[in-house]
């Protein structure tokens, strides 16, 4: 019989992950790290990285490669095939290491249930996981703009940058955090009065924050995470929008 933990790593700070977490690796017969490509390699280091700060033992972390998503043609049946086939390969894994069963891990950044798929791909297998929770990429940016995430008794709306680029800003909401912008979604609604709080690869060594009015620094932003892409290869970032 096979149990799976999907465990919140946090945002790629070793530090942010949890005691609980740490125990949940420390349990694993098999831990499963990722790949998706040279262009990413990074976070597969990051993760080597936190294994190798919390675990005596790396003789049970294996390393695989994700398939990669068809975008030609529409998102979600692109997504769905996609999460289709990671689901395999995560049983092909399991099947060739864990012929007997055991408890399998994977490390996820963040949290499992915050625009993570994760879950969805464990549904597919059959499996209900145990979800140890992580620091999400949303409290590390409060915390390192400092600022509380919502006015007193207002609202906050967390979208994605696909929706508030085809959509505008989300009807009844006093902020917006925005999450999976493939860049540049803010300049799609009107700056009046909209302050931004962005950063970049938040808790890691090359963290990056610009905040600020909109229509001061929305072009500061757009130049700094292109120049941030370039040198890194990829990038993870977020931000709060609030008027």
């Amino acid at each position: 019989m096979i149990a799976l933990d999907l465990i919140g790593i946090g945002t790629g700070n070793p530090e942010h992950v949890t005691l609980a977490a740490i125990r949940a690796m420390a349990g694993a017969d098999l831990i499963l790290l990722p790949r998706k490509g040279s262009d990413k390699s990074d976070l597969a280091d990051l993760r080597r990285q936190i294994c190798e700060t919390h675990l005596p033992d790396l003789s049970r972390v294996v390393e695989f490669d994700l398939p990669v998503r068809d975008a030609s043609g529409a998102y979600l049946d692109g997504v769905n095939d996609w999460h289709d086939a990671i689901a395999q390969t995560w049983k092909a894994q399991i099947d060739a290491r864990l012929p007997q069963g055991g408890r399998v891990a994977l490390l996820v950044w963040g949290d499992p249930s915050l625009y993570d798929s994760t879950l969805r791909i464990a549904a597919r297998l059959g499996i209900t996981p145990r979800v140890v929770p992580g620091v999400t990429s949303l409290s590390v940016l409060t915390a390192a703009h400092a600022i509380p995430l919502n006015d007193l008794g207002a609202p906050v709306i967390i979208t994605t940058g696909r929706r508030l680029r085809d959509e505008g800003w989300p009807a009844g909401a006093d902020a917006v955090a925005v999450m999976l912008d493939q860049g540049g979604a803010f300049t799609h609604i009107a700056p009046d009065g909209v302050t931004i709080w962005w950063g970049a690869y938040l808790g890691m060594a090359q963290e990056a924050l610009i905040s600020g009015p909109l229509d001061a620094v929305a072009q500061e932003i757009i130049d700094t995470r292109a120049a941030l892409r370039a040198r890194h290869g990829w990038i993870m970032d977020i931000y709060l929008l609030r008027r």
